[in-house]
């Protein structure tokens, strides 16, 4: 019982994890071409939200482990999700911190 509500969560984080970042990713391309300048904010603030949210899915994974090999590689994957999502946090943290420029975002 508790592996297939595990289950249905891990595929439900998952899912909602994916929708954000993709949300992020297309709005954006959006703020990009519109020149926003909050542009990159907006986009990190989604993917650390969809990094979340697969974070919990991972997390949710390790109810269901049963050997070591598969709690080492759940724990490689939270480890990896959870500097990512470090970084892209510590990068927000220093794109609010910088003064406010009118000059269009950098995009590629």
């Amino acid at each position: 019982m508790l592996e297939k509500i595990s289950a249905l969560g891990i595929v439900g984080f998952e899912a909602v994890g994916v929708a954000v970042i993709l949300a992020a990713g297309l709005r954006g391309v959006a703020d990009c071409l519109q020149r926003q300048p909050s542009a990159r904010l907006r986009l990190a603030r989604g993917m650390a939200l969809g990094l979340e949210f697969k974070l919990g899915s991972e997390i949710l994974r390790t109810v269901v482990v049963r050997d070591l090999g598969e709690i080492a590689l759940a724990g490689a994957i939270i480890l990896l999700r959870a500097a990512l999502t470090f970084l892209i946090h510590w990068e927000i943290r220093a794109e609010g911190e910088s003064p406010r420029e009118e000059k269009p975002p950098h995009c590629p």
